[in-house]
């Protein structure tokens, strides 16, 4: 999204290893047996000045403004927009057993071996999608779920009841309030959703300041505090939570000040407000929970087939949201 309103203004250099956008709020799902999750960069960018690197960035130089990648290529800036997003943290002692959702392919063919025994690990928004959908879409494992507090912890009590009350219809087991590691489980299968660390060693090393998130450090208009020629954002930069539903805004928000920027006016602060939070329970069930603007749980919910339409309808809008900005 920043690439293609940036591109309003300048020629953009997109530099990226694969030639193709991943749905990460459908990882669990790809898990699951949905055959793809991904749509070529070329179909976003195709009527705008966007060239794609496939290449991995690998160093940054503000000095001089460059971006090092790993085939060897230097490619210089103007202006550099930073967002290389999260990573789900490691788990320590991993044996063979544990995957991640960024593992999604190859847990999917773990699966086809089965049947046996599945935990997740993480009792957030991902680690409840992944934990249902395996339940529903592959009935021939066993699915549980640990968590080190309470499931859900973004949602309000009434919520998190309808949760706990959907996993266990759907013979999901469920333990909260334990710290585990991966040798602490008896299990064929480990999806791990802990937690999620943002990716932002590359801006470290380059002396971009990051916050005491470890996150890159932002002003209102989602420039980098240290250094004014670099934009951060999404989940490796400022302090709103990690979601698709902050990612899209400030990707549109900071590719505006781009362009604002270089035409010589004045770039505007990010204005965001969260609306709720979505999650899928199944394909036939979810939990929409609608919330505050500072990201407060209200006690209105809706759940069941409408709550799973509409939590449908929300993903298919993150693409649809780019091609409209494609064209």
């Amino acid at each position: 999204m920043a690439a293609l309103r940036a591109a309003d203004q300048a020629n953009v250099t997109l530099i990226a290893p694969t030639a193709s956008f991943s749905e990460r709020v459908r990882w669990h799902e790809l898990a699951a047996g949905r055959p793809d999750v991904t749509h070529p960069l070329a179909s976003f960018t195709t009527k705008k000045p966007v060239r794609h690197v496939a290449a991995r960035a690998t160093a940054i130089d503000p000095d001089r403004r460059e971006v090092r990648t790993d085939d060897g290529q230097t490619h210089t800036y103007d202006r550099l927009v930073y967002a290389l997003g999260s990573r789900t943290r490691a788990a320590e002692a991993d044996d063979g057993r544990v995957f991640t959702t960024e593992k999604a392919g190859y847990l999917r063919k773990r699966l086809d071996d089965g049947p046996g025994e599945l935990t997740v690990v993480g009792g957030g928004e991902t680690g409840i999608e992944v934990a249902t959908e395996l339940a529903t879409q592959v009935p021939d494992w066993r699915v549980r779920m640990v968590t080190g507090g309470e499931i859900g912890p973004r949602l309000s009590g009434k919520s998190r009841d309808y949760v706990r009350s959907t996993m266990a219809g759907m013979g999901i087991d469920l333990v909260e309030g334990v710290k585990v590691t991966p040798a602490d489980i008896d299990s064929d299968v480990i999806v791990w959703a802990a937690s999620m660390a943002p990716n932002t060693e590359l801006a470290a090393s380059a002396g971009i300041r990051l916050n005491a998130a470890d996150r890159v450090d932002v002003d209102d208009t989602l420039r980098s505090t240290s250094h004014p020629d670099v934009y951060a954002i999404g989940d490796s930069a400022g302090n709103l939570r990690m979601c698709c539903a902050a990612a899209i805004p400030q990707g549109w928000r900071a590719g505006k000040n781009i362009a604002l920027d270089l035409r010589g006016k004045q770039a505007k602060p990010l204005w965001f407000r969260y609306a709720g939070v979505c999650m899928s329970l199944g394909r036939d069930n979810g939990l929409f929970q609608l919330l505050h603007a500072d990201d407060a749980p209200k006690e209105r919910m809706v759940t069941g087939r409408t709550a799973a339409y509409i939590k449908e309808r929300v993903v298919r809008g993150t693409v649809a949201s780019m091609r409209f900005m494609a064209r």
